[in-house]
């Protein structure tokens, strides 16, 4: 059961990236006051947790209604979470992790950033989305492993917002070049996870086709 959940948290971790969660966080609530960092933060992790839970819960019946196999789902799952490894590794925006200009420019002119960008694509994205089902078809019909991949969501959410609430803090100490070397670092590791996926899609496959 330890083993599952170190799993289920690096893996969470991984994709969801608190700290480059808040260092976006901290350039879009600059010049803002505490009270309104605090309300967004809170807001943001809210939205976006219920999004998760429910993608989770409800992500293996949409893939059962369009006839979607869990090993193919694991492969694209696997591909798609590549791509965004490439995006942490070379901190670039390729539009699979980062905001668009269109959607940057859109994040500024908001009064209220907490449901996009921050929950949605920031947090909740399609990576973090992906992954939460792979996770849940991974536990099967364990009772354990599955309240096991909830509780971790929850800590991986709680060390989120945390660092939320002291964005501003974090990107003073760590700079832009610290933030970046986390994120390739964690890009890395990502990587790793998503050829994973991708073999695991391949074995199943092949033994049930």
């Amino acid at each position: 059961m330890l083993q599952t959940i170190s799993f289920h948290l690096i893996a969470l971790l991984l994709i969801i990236d608190p700290v480059g969660v808040a260092a976006m966080f901290a350039a879009l609530t600059q010049g803002t006051t505490d009270a309104y960092k605090h309300r967004m933060a809170r807001r943001a992790i809210v939205i976006a947790g219920m999004t998760l839970l429910v993608f989770t819960v409800a992500g293996d019946l949409v893939l059962q209604a369009l006839g979607i196999g869990i090993p193919a789902f694991r492969i694209a799952g696997g591909a798609l979470l590549f791509l965004i490894a490439i995006d942490m590794v070379f901190a670039r925006q390729f539009g699979l992790r980062d905001l668009s200009q269109t959607e940057t420019r859109e994040a500024d002119e908001r009064d209220d950033i907490s449901v996009f960008p921050m929950a949605i694509p920031l947090i909740a994205g399609p990576g973090a989305l992906t992954t939460m089902v792979l996770l849940m078809g991974r536990a099967g019909d364990s009772v354990a492993a599955q309240a096991s991949l909830i509780g971790v969501l929850f800590v991986v959410l709680a060390i989120t917002l945390a660092l939320l609430l002291i964005a501003g803090r974090v990107v003073k100490l760590l700079g832009t070049t610290g933030v970046n070397v986390i994120s390739r670092i964690l890009g890395i590791l990502l990587a790793a996870l998503a050829i994973q996926l991708v073999l695991d899609g391949l074995q199943t496959g092949l033994k049930f086709g």
